[in-house]
This record gives C-alpha cells, structure tokens and sequence, in this order.
C-alpha cells in the first residue's frame, strides 16, 4: 500500500461540506433545541464513545467557555469527562449504562442531551438517549446514515449521510460549531 495522494484526502474531506448541506433542515431543529434550553436556563448535556466523547466535551467546553463571544458561561456537561464515574458505572453495573446512570441523577424536564454516534447504535448512547426523554429532556442525535437505534430515541436527528467513519465525524465537528454559534446567539433572545 502507497503513500496516500494527499490532493485526493483534500478532496474526500471537501465531501463533509456536501453531506453538512444534506441535514440542513434537522440542523435547523437541532439548533433550536439547544438554544431554547440555554434560553429556559436548563441544561445541555453531551455523551459519545471514542472521537464521539471528545466532540462531546469539545461542545461542552465551547458552551461553558466561550465559542466566539464574550459571554456568560453556559450551562453543558459531558458525561465521557469523568473517569471514576464512568469506571465506577461500567465495575458495577456494565458499560451500557454509563451515560444512562449518570443522567438519570442529572437530567430535568426542559435539559437537552447531545447524543454523538457514528453508528446511531452504540447501546450506551442509546440508553442515554432513552432516559433522557423518560426524564422530560429533549433529545438531539447526531448519527451516521439512517440514524440507528439513537435516532429512533431522539426528538431530533441529524443523520450524516455517510457510513465512513471518519467523514461522519469531520461533518459532526462543523455541526457541533454551528451549534455553538447558534446557542451562543439564540441563548439570548
């Protein structure tokens, strides 16, 4: 196997910002979701598995720091950041429930949970997705083609159109950005 081509890895990477413009109407709704939490003062928390969990906490750092504008912190929570909770849950009960468990201590009626996975099967991002709504939260799933089992437990869904790991979460990056720039305007109004 060659060294890759890198005009063509600029190329397959340029393909993110068509499959941005193909969720443009759910992006829409996933945005006015967030930013009317932030605007009710609920809070928004964020979960996923590997690159999923850092965009979680990514998400979660632009909302409590700041993205572009100097501003009150906002209200977010990543529910990877925490190691002895998440090892502690996955010894004691399995690690399906490691998301799940924590909202379930968490979570109000009127929270927003941004749920990230590829997949839109991974069970613990499901589970979470499933106590969110039992708890009276809104849920947003930003998923891979077709949604999957999250998208399915999700108020609403932004479903990449793509199965290639990697170009899916290119395209969540840019999504969870515009989110930010979204709430940050929107927590406001």
């Amino acid at each position: 196997m060659g060294t890759p081509d890198v005009d063509i890895l600029i190329a397959e990477r340029a393909d993110a910002h068509d499959l941005l413009a193909g969720v443009r109407d759910s992006l829409q709704d996933a945005a006015q979701a967030v930013a009317q939490c932030l605007r009710a003062g609920a809070t928004v928390y964020a979960c996923g598995n590997g690159g999923s969990a850092t965009q979680a906490a990514h998400f979660a750092g632009e909302l409590v720091g700041r993205f572009k504008n100097e501003r009150r912190a906002l209200p977010a929570f990543c529910l990877s950041d925490n190691p002895a909770i998440i090892t502690a849950v996955a010894n004691d009960y399995d690690y399906e429930s490691v998301f799940s468990r924590q909202l379930d201590g968490l979570v109000r009626p009127g929270d927003c949970l941004l749920a990230l996975t590829t997949s839109g099967n991974s069970e613990n991002v499901v589970r979470a997705c499933a106590t969110a709504r039992a708890r009276g939260a809104r849920v947003v799933a930003l998923t891979g083609r077709g949604g999957g089992k999250a998208g399915e437990n999700a108020d609403v869904r932004v479903a990449v159109d793509s199965t290639e790991t990697d170009r899916i979460q290119e395209t969540h990056l840019m999504i969870i950005h515009l989110l930010c720039e979204f709430a940050e305007a929107g927590a406001y109004d």
